[in-house]
């Protein structure tokens, strides 16, 4: 695995997603921090249109509405989730970091958040549940990372550009795999917010190329099939 700088974006955000959890953890604030901190989609609702949803009318938020989506982002269900999460970061932030420079890693790391924010409450825009996790802006750098790091490229399909056909069967793969997901879990406790995911997926196809076009690659010698 190559390696970067040890002042890296990455490390600086595995750092920050493990101290959360860990100050949620240690004082017992797990479900407070969850609830304040989360993206929910009916207070979102609530804030645009007026109050319509279930949810308390005189509760005493904290975090304001419009910032959840970027708190949300820090904060995780369990250790597991957690652990996932930051392994993948590790294994695949550190590749595209390298290969967009941080300033532009972390413009498109903010952008899955704010995609997969803006998808999910489009989808479900009076859910009651909040959303939590790294996976809406993780699923940006995977896009990403298998955008820019693929060597067998699907082919152009008669006027169709090949970097058309090649992001499209990405957005299919990943589409697929999520709604596989949701059906294997449904019925389980185990709650996935696969159009947050989606959209993070979607923010990454589209900003990965425009973004490494705009710095001067050092591709890691790195490769995916």
């Amino acid at each position: 695995m190559p390696a970067v700088p040890q002042r890296s974006a990455t490390n600086f955000l595995v750092i920050a997603n493990v101290l959360v959890w860990l100050v949620g953890f240690t004082t017992g604030w797990t479900e407070p921090m969850q609830v304040e901190g989360g993206f929910w989609s009916a207070r979102l609702h609530d804030t645009l249109y007026g109050h319509t949803s279930a949810l308390p009318v005189d509760f005493p938020w904290i975090v304001p509405v419009w910032l959840t989506p970027f708190t949300s982002a820090f904060l995780h269900a369990g250790l597991f989730h957690l652990a996932m999460n930051m392994l993948v970061l590790v294994v695949i932030g550190r590749l595209v970091e390298m290969a967009l420079g941080w300033e532009r890693y972390l413009l498109l790391y903010g952008a899955g958040i704010i995609a997969a924010a803006a998808v999910h409450y489009a989808i479900d825009p009076t859910a009651l549940v909040p959303v939590v996790g790294a996976s809406g802006a993780i699923s940006a750098l995977l896009a990403a990372y298998f955008l820019l790091f693929s060597r067998r490229k699907p082919p152009a399909i008669g006027p169709i550009p090949q970097l058309a056909v090649h992001l499209a069967w990405l957005m299919a793969v990943w589409t697929g795999i999520n709604l596989l997901s949701q059906y294997a879990f449904a019925g389980t406790a185990l709650g996935i917010a696969i159009w947050a995911h989606i959209g993070g997926f979607a923010a990454g196809l589209l900003l990965a190329v425009p973004l490494v076009r705009s710095h001067q690659v050092r591709r890691p010698r790195h490769d995916t099939p």
